[in-house]
């Protein structure tokens, strides 16, 4: 199924996301990330020693809202969850093409624990886009 056009438009741009999963206790955990999307998925890129990955690993259930820069009360939310994981070179390639995006330069550190995230969207929400 394809992505949200609009979703895969601010996540295909410059735009930050925040990105909400579940702790072991049920508690929410977000944090602000670098964002992709092909097609129908949208992508992150983390470290697989990160609190997030544990969390997605343990309940693959995520929210993404990815806010326009220009804009931060434009936005667009995807909920579903990831549904394929991806290490080594792979991963490696996916963050230096974020970094790329965000930094105009390769990641700047250790890029030997990456993981890519691949979420698949079941809803979305769209404020003011």
């Amino acid at each position: 199924m394809a992505l949200d056009p609009t979703l895969r438009q601010l996540a295909s741009g410059k735009n930050f996301a925040a990105m909400t999963t579940l702790m072991p206790d049920g508690q929410p955990q977000t944090q602000i990330m670098w964002v992709h999307a092909d097609e129908d998925y949208l992508i992150i890129n983390t470290e697989t020693g990160r609190q997030k990955f544990r969390n997605i690993e343990a309940d693959p259930r995520v929210t993404i809202a990815v806010f326009d820069a220009e804009n931060p009360y434009a936005y667009a939310e995807g909920r579903g969850r990831v549904v394929a994981t991806e290490t080594g070179a792979p991963a490696v390639d996916s963050i230096n093409a974020l970094s790329q995006k965000y930094m105009g330069q390769d990641y700047p550190a250790d890029t030997s624990n990456r993981v890519i995230l691949t979420i698949a969207v079941d809803r979305v929400h769209r404020n003011n886009v």
